[in-house]
């Protein structure tokens, strides 16, 4: 088994697991459908294609940065008539590492789709493509090893918000069969705009993976003692 890990970091990001009416909502970690729907337009799959395949890996992230909640609205109008507005949120400045564990060979042709894509990629939606390139390469390893062995990928001044010199970044995981959790409705079954379907799936926070802060420290400026006083 190995582990393909993805950078998703952007201006915006926006993972729906659920929508209503004039809310589209986004959940503050990317889904394991927005991230299977990533990999399935970077294979040149279409919408109608069978993802079959791709719900059988197993799906991690690891939060580097969280980003802020950012809501915009769209108005618009038919024959003179203004529609209601449609509410549209979003994650700004996020950063995630995203894992998916499966066999050597579907990983290893996953792997090379991300870094020649055959359809545009996005963070969940249209609007909101990557700042980096998303491919970060392939573990040989389980996916939480995988996930927590990685240094921190946040930017330099994501990293500055954080005064540690040692940060605990959350770590969500597809549970294991018998793992308590929180159920999502976040497994696609279909893509297909004319009968889209989606699954249950449990999610299982595991222990806060440790990283080093490069530009933390733990104690307060002291410009007299840095000056030799």
């Amino acid at each position: 088994m190995s582990t393909l890990l993805l950078l998703l970091t952007g201006p915006m990001q926006s993972w729906g697991a659920s929508s209503r009416f004039a809310q589209r909502a986004t959940e503050n970690v990317p889904t394991k459908s927005g991230v299977l729907g990533l990999l399935a337009a970077a294979q040149g799959r279409r919408r109608t294609d069978s993802i079959e395949d791709l719900v059988k890996l197993r799906f991690g992230v690891r939060v580097e940065a969280s980003g802020s909640l950012l809501r915009d609205f769209q108005t618009a109008q038919s024959e003179q008539k203004s529609l209601p507005l449609t509410y549209r949120y979003y994650l700004s400045d996020a950063t995630f590492l995203a894992g998916v564990e499966g066999d050597d060979a579907m990983i290893e042709g996953l792997h090379q789709a991300l870094r020649h894509p055959a359809f545009p990629l996005y963070l969940g939606r249209r609007s909101c493509p990557p700042s980096r390139p998303v491919a970060k390469g392939i573990r040989r390893t389980d996916l939480e090893t995988a996930l927590r062995d990685e240094p921190w990928l946040a930017s330099e001044r994501q990293m500055r918000t954080h005064r540690a010199s040692t940060v605990r970044l959350r770590l969500l995981l597809d549970a294991e069969p018998g793992e308590d959790g929180i159920t999502m409705r976040d497994v696609p079954l279909s893509y297909d705009p004319r009968d889209r379907q989606y699954g249950w799936r449990t999610v299982t926070e595991a222990e806060p993976v440790a990283v080093d802060n490069p530009v933390g420290h733990d104690h307060a400026h002291d410009p007299i003692a840095e000056c030799g006083g």
